[in-house]
């Protein structure tokens, strides 16, 4: 994915809810997060790792929270949205662009683990910035311009034995 580089300063930015259905409708599997996050930085420097997750109210999604902080990952969290018609709403799009944006100051590389297009605008953002773009995500799920946006892009599925659980 990257040359070495012990020197370089890396933030790590998670969309967990798009790992999450990605690994389960692909492969039925939950994302392995320590391996994640050791792939993401390989052997550079961590500035910050954040996870964005969603509270939907399941049993087993605190464990889950606590999990990743004991990993090493900060935790963003935010509820889901009900809508009076029975829909629901929630993502991170915005709050992971702003994280990135806030941290790009601070980083050489910024490693967003996604798949969704959103994104690619945030990508040349922070090349613009100075900041390498990186993506990682299940290709087969991932948005074509989001590729083609990151300077490097590490395909989950290539390796999916070591990425999941």
């Amino acid at each position: 994915m990257t040359v070495s580089h012990p020197g370089q300063r890396v933030a790590v930015l998670v969309d967990a809810q798009n790992l999450y259905h990605t690994a389960q409708s692909l492969h039925s599997r939950n994302i392995d997060y320590a391996a994640l996050l050791e792939a993401a930085v390989a052997d550079r420097q961590l500035t910050r790792a954040i996870a964005y997750v969603i509270r939907a109210d399941s049993p087993e999604e605190e464990s889950f929270f606590e999990a990743l902080v004991d990993i090493g990952f900060e935790t963003r969290i935010k509820d889901i949205k009900r809508f009076p018609d029975g829909s629901k709403k929630a993502d991170w799009d915005v709050g992971m662009s702003l994280d990135a944006v806030t941290l790009a100051n601070h980083v050489d590389t910024m490693v967003l683990c996604t798949g969704d297009g959103d994104f690619s605008r945030l990508c040349s953002h922070l090349r613009h910035e100075g900041v390498r773009p990186e993506v990682m995500a299940f290709e087969s799920s991932t948005a074509e311009e989001l590729v083609d946006a990151a300077d490097s892009f590490l395909d989950l599925e290539t390796d999916s034995d070591r990425f999941l659980l």
